[in-house]
């Protein structure tokens, strides 16, 4: 039985979870393997370079944008690609767990059905997206 008190709250758990994990990705990305490396990283999957661009800033915004729950449902899905591409390109061939060497895919396909789960439910409480919308309706 879903619980109407708690279902905001639980959003919230979930958008916050996502947006951390999203931003350390990103920051990985930036700090650990400098931008330079990630170009590299994706040039040797066969992927154009400049795409490791586009997907720090998707992973960074896009973790913010979940934080701070702002069109949290749009983002949720907007970010579905960058997991589905982690499968493809990387972890797929790697078997189903990700305690394999190089990982396998079974938490990017979690980390896709966890922000499915938060498109549906919405931005859930304290979101700055119900903030703007009551102050757009003033």
């Amino acid at each position: 039985m879903t619980t109407q008190v708690t279902t905001p709250y639980a959003a919230l758990v979930l958008r916050i979870a996502l947006g951390t994990m999203f931003i350390a990705h990103a920051m990985l990305k930036i700090l650990v393997f400098t931008p330079q490396g990630t170009v590299g990283f994706f040039s040797s999957l066969g992927v154009p370079g400049w795409l490791a661009y586009p997907t720090m800033a998707i992973e960074l915004v896009g973790g913010v944008m979940l934080i701070f729950g702002i069109k949290t449902k749009t983002i949720a899905l907007a970010l579905i690609p960058v997991l589905v591409g982690t499968i493809v390109l990387v972890h797929g061939e790697k078997g189903w767990m990700f305690a394999n060497e190089g990982g396998g895919w079974e938490y990017p396909l979690f980390l896709i059905m966890a922000l499915i789960v938060q498109s549906l439910l919405g931005s859930g409480a304290y979101s700055l997206q119900a903030i703007i919308n009551k102050s757009r309706a003033v």
